[in-house]
């Protein structure tokens, strides 16, 4: 998530819509790994420093009751720290699985691709990533996610059951593709 999209988020949104399960880790490709250094190193080097340097200026200008830059710079500023400190916890708890060292390719694991076919016959592709991985690009889906939690384990051919809000859906495994790894 980029840190100009923070200011719709709360502290409860952020930890209902990216909860790792209890007892679990973490878990994040080395790619979503790099992203979120990336953002954390963005929001405490450049972005921060700015609106520090914004409100300190408006500040200075008298009255803060009535001052929007300053009342703007602080609210601005507490969700960069909110999202430093989730960030902060997120790169703690990170546990990097690189999906072009998995050496049982026949099967369904974090950071696979599966082409999957539904019960009416569309073909789906999708790539199993972290939890904060998932607003990247289309097709890749979270580890916890229902779709991911079906496949788990599966091998071409087979056939697994994934409950939907509106009952149980049938999907057969395609194909399954992992990363090669770089020379």
């Amino acid at each position: 998530m980029a840190a100009e999209d923070l200011s719709y988020r709360s502290d409860e949104e952020d930890d209902e819509a990216q909860a790792v399960p209890a007892g679990s880790k973490n878990y994040l490709t080395p790619d979503g790994f790099a992203r979120l250094k990336a953002e954390r190193h963005k929001l405490w080097t450049t972005n921060r420093p700015e609106i520090v340097r914004v409100v300190e200026w408006a500040a200075g200008n008298g009255d803060r009751s009535e001052n929007g830059d300053y009342i703007y710079g602080k609210k601005r500023l507490r969700e960069i720290d909110r999202r430093l400190r989730f960030l902060d916890k997120r790169l703690a708890n990170a546990e990097v699985v690189d999906p072009t060292r998995q050496t049982r390719r026949d099967q369904v694991f974090f950071g696979a691709t599966v082409t999957y076919v539904r019960e009416d016959d569309t073909e789906e592709t999708v790539t199993i990533v972290g939890i904060d991985e998932t607003d990247v690009a289309p097709g890749r889906v979270s580890w916890i996610s229902p779709v991911a939690r079906a496949l788990m384990k599966a091998r071409i051919g087979d056939t697994v059951t994934l409950r939907t809000p509106t009952g149980f859906e049938i999907l057969e495994v395609l194909s399954i593709e992992y990363p090669l790894l770089d020379a």
